[in-house]
């Protein structure tokens, strides 16, 4: 693989870290603006939103920018936003800060998946792929928790300052390794969206949306289910999380793998398994041991549904790949805005903090059926490659009858 990959991990990284590290300060967060754990919870709601608006703003505006440089703008954004984040003297000002660094997030991972599957062989776009998304992986095993404690002991502050320095980083390593790639020729926003007529390009982003909410429905809950059912202390949250982030981590690395050799198949059984093992949650959520195993399934049969989706849409929109890759970006935090929401209906309505898990089965079971469904319909509908041989067969017939025949 390229070093240049190793940069875009980089960026990837930090933004995995400020995307996450922000659910396990929110209470010095409310006590130093004086808001309630609620109000601050729309920092992780406005940096959902700001993903799902950014990703195809963002990307548009960078259509007439080479790859290489628009990446170098959107991590000098991902900075601005966590530097305006860590000094902002008022609750408003920290949350403009975050809208700011979630801006760049589906942009950067949109524009860097198609930067990534061009550094390699067409055999190994996949791979290139997941190897930039290891960075996000890793940031919850690694970036998550030292951000946590390192907010907890020095500030919450410290912790976005560090983050910003990540974010340095990563420029610097882009402006250094990531190869020069001209601006492709005769690309129009009209171009890039009609990527979006292509039915499979709408069922791959509606199966990210559906497929990793039911990762989420599961997560967003997972403090209260896992302290007042399995009975963990409120300290031993972070290495539950870190289990799942380790998860996150081998689940990503083999989907990369197999993607690249059988992508459906992989998605049939990723999804299919993620469906059971989020049902079986709510059984195993009432025993510790039993609990830890399965969150770190959860995390690993998730994140091996992201590789193969990315590719799928990257496959499906070829000819216009950039605007529809970064969507697929927003897709994934649409998905988790759906399950938390979900989540927290089935909650309210009394049926306890297990409950998430099947409305996280019911999202992974539907994600499944839209790949079957789609599919069946590529089945059905042949290639352009296949539509020229097929309508070329009769000329070939015919030119063959007739060097037979005698003279």
């Amino acid at each position: 693989m390229p070093l240049a990959l190793l940069a875009l991990a980089i960026g990837a990284f930090g933004i995995g870290t400020t995307e996450f590290v922000i659910m396990g300060l929110l209470p010095e967060v409310a006590a130093d603006y004086g808001v309630t754990i609620p109000t601050a919870g729309l920092l992780v709601t406005g940096y959902a939103l700001g993903v799902v608006l950014g990703a195809p703003l963002m990307t548009v505006l960078g259509t007439r920018i080479p790859r290489k440089r628009m990446l170098m703008v959107l991590m000098g954004l991902f900075v601005l936003g966590n530097v305006l984040s860590a000094l902002a003297p008022s609750f408003g000002l920290m949350l403009t800060g975050r809208v700011v660094a979630s801006l760049a997030h589906g942009a950067f991972f949109g524009i860097g998946s198609v930067v990534a599957a061009g550094l390699v062989a067409p055999e190994k776009k996949a791979g290139a792929i997941a190897m930039m998304f290891t960075g996000l992986t890793v940031a919850n095993v690694v970036g998550v928790p030292f951000g946590t404690f390192l907010g907890q002991s020095a500030g919450w502050r410290a912790t976005f300052l560090v983050v910003a320095g990540l974010g340095v980083l990563g420029l610097a390593g882009i402006a250094r390794l990531v190869p020069e790639q001209p601006r492709p020729e005769g690309v129009r926003i009209r171009h890039e969206l009609a990527a979006f007529r292509n039915a499979q390009v709408v069922l791959a982003m509606a199966m990210t949306v559906l497929g990793f909410g039911g990762v989420f429905a599961a997560i967003t809950y997972i403090t209260p289910m896992m302290t007042e059912t399995a009975g963990f202390a409120d300290s031993s949250v972070t290495w539950l999380l870190v289990l799942f982030g380790i998860g996150m981590v081998a689940g990503n690395l083999i989907g990369g793998r197999f993607a690249d050799r059988r992508l459906m198949p992989l998605l049939y059984v990723s999804l299919g398994s993620l469906a059971v093992v989020l049902a079986l949650f709510t059984v195993t959520a009432h025993n510790k041991i039993a609990a830890a195993v399965t969150l770190t399934l959860i995390g690993a049969l998730g994140f091996a549904t992201v590789p193969p989706l990315q590719k799928r849409v990257l496959d499906q929109a070829s000819a216009a790949p950039t605007l529809a890759s970064a969507v697929n970006i927003g897709a994934f935090n649409l998905g988790n805005a759906l399950a938390a929401w979900l989540g927290g209906i089935v909650i309210a309505a009394g049926f306890g903090y297990t409950a998430p898990n099947w409305a996280g089965a019911a999202l992974a079971g539907s994600a499944l059926v839209l790949a079957v469904v789609s599919s069946a319909l590529e089945r059905r509908t042949p290639t352009a490659g296949q539509a020229v041989t097929e309508a070329a067969a009769p000329r070939q017939a015919e030119r063959a009858t007739t060097a037979a025949a005698p003279h």
